[in-house]
């Protein structure tokens, strides 16, 4: 039975839906104003594997995951850049969608957008006002927090905390410096309300949307770790007090990607997009990376991290690399590797112990292979390794992983020069040089612009090698080139 850890009451609980078989799931989406980082990568991977496990599980699961596309960092950038704020927000949400792809993250069943849904925030927040919970100010709406008695549950800070630490100046207009906005007035980029010109606040945002595709209570709602406050207390507040319900059955928060023990954001500008890890790593090394931690603990990003998960991915995938799925006809996967993969991703999702199941396939499966007499190519045929590698491919899937991202043969030194030909009028090189020889001389004299602080050079000579399907691999023992 699935066990899931809820944030808001702290405890490890059975997962039991609300409705039968059917499972309504809420994740908070980007907003999308720039590129998304590692820490989005964490987030959408931690909950894609979710949904791709309560689907195992053959729960009917409806899967929405909103886009915000009217926020203050959309309007800022669209200001500056002296664009509209739809080109902004149409530009950094295919940049989004395409990460995602890049992730192989499947799509959500729902994915609504905020502008798309400002009659049902308009609607909500006059519900608010009506039920006493509200009120307008100049043009301006306020939830007034002190009017719900269990605001600070989902985070833990009971109000009278939360107003003892209030170090916001409080605002004239606000009845508490905990007072958070619904509405704001917006002359400039606003829509029409019953308040005059404004847009809507970032969380009336989500309970809206979520109310509009999945109802007045879900079953499950997740994001990251930072999101659990405010913004997903003041979601709970403000949806329990408009739709008189209980908002959300389970609450689930994953945590963050640091580097140098620090939290990775864009204010504090030490993040790296996913499609510049992307280039280096595929979907696989990125997902193994996340998934040999737990979802809710932080995870360090390091270079030798990603490397170890790159091998580790590598060797998953290639195991199965001699099988197509004409070998699987008629299959069911291994049973008792089923239960123990189950085992493991009931227990609060610990994929770390879900990928040792699927390694420990992985060391079954080459001793299959090797203690048969035939061929490999024919020992893939017998009973018992075509269920041991159906069975990887089927638990492997569940945790998202591709299975089409085989190693490339190696090119011998013809297609390999044909393939790296532009370098040699790039960086006039001899002709009769090998092109093995090529690549490593390159290599070499990035090494010497990398040890000259010449990051230029070292930068250009990378690009270049990948511009033709080259990657460079850094480790502390140097540096080595493979085909992308």
């Amino acid at each position: 039975m699935l066990k899931l850890f809820n944030t808001l009451t702290k405890k490890l609980e059975e997962f039991k839906p609300l409705n039968g078989n059917d499972v309504k799931m809420y994740v908070c989406g980007p907003t999308v104003y720039d590129k998304a980082h590692l820490g989005h990568a964490r987030c959408y991977i931690t909950w894609d594997v979710l949904y791709r496990y309560l689907k195992f599980l053959s729960y009917n699961v409806t899967y929405c995951r909103n886009v915000t596309d009217v926020d203050d960092k959309i309007l800022k950038k669209a200001d500056t850049q002296g664009v509209l704020p739809d080109d902004i927000a149409k530009e950094f949400y295919q940049s989004f969608k395409n990460s995602l792809m890049g992730l192989n993250a499947l799509k959500p069943d729902i994915e609504p957008f905020a502008t798309k849904t400002i009659g049902e925030m308009i609607a909500m927040v006059k519900k608010l006002i009506e039920n006493g919970y509200a009120y307008e100010a100049d043009g301006d709406v306020y939830f007034e927090v002190a009017k719900y008695r269990r605001y600070g549950e989902l985070s833990g800070q009971p109000i009278d905390d939360l107003m003892a630490g209030a170090r916001v100046e409080n605002d004239p207009k606000k009845h508490s410096p905990l007072d958070f906005a619904l509405w704001k007035k917006d002359e400039k980029h606003g829509y029409k309300s019953p308040w005059g010109l404004g847009r809507p606040g970032w969380h009336i945002e989500c309970s809206a949307m979520s109310k509009k595709h999945l109802g007045e209570t879900l079953d499950i709602h997740a994001g990251g770790a930072d999101l659990q406050f405010p913004h997903h207390e003041n979601e709970r507040a403000q949806s329990e007090c408009a739709n008189g319900c209980e908002f959300v059955k389970y609450w689930l928060h994953n945590g963050f990607v640091t580097i140098n023990k620090e939290k990775m954001s864009k204010s504090l500008g030490n993040f790296l997009t996913i499609d510049d890890v992307l280039k280096v790593y595929n979907s696989n090394a990125i997902r193994f990376f996340i998934l040999t931690n737990h979802y809710r603990m932080p995870v360090e990003f390091n270079d030798e991290a990603l490397n170890a998960a790159n091998n580790g991915a590598k060797r998953l995938i290639n195991s199965v690399k001699d099988f197509d799925d004409t070998d699987f006809k008629g299959l069911e996967p291994d049973n008792e590797a089923v239960e123990a993969f189950k085992e493991a991703m009931d227990d609060d999702l610990n994929t770390s112990k879900a990928l040792a199941v699927l390694f420990s396939l992985v060391d079954k499966l080459k001793k299959a292979l090797a203690e048969s007499d035939l061929d490999v190519k024919d020992a893939v045929k017998t009973d018992k390794a075509r269920v041991l590698a159906y069975t990887i491919i089927t638990l492997g899937s569940v945790l998202g992983f591709d299975f089409s991202l085989k190693d490339k043969k190696e090119l011998n030194d013809e297609d390999l020069k044909a393939l790296i030909l532009p370098l040699y009028k790039e960086f006039g090189a001899d002709s009769s040089m090998a092109p093995k020889a090529l690549l490593d001389k390159l290599l070499e004299d990035r090494k010497l612009a990398r040890a000259n602080k010449d990051w230029a050079k070292s930068d250009l000579i990378r690009d270049k090698l990948l511009s033709v399907g080259i990657l460079v691999k850094d480790s502390k023992d140097g540096s080595s080139w493979e085909l992308k």
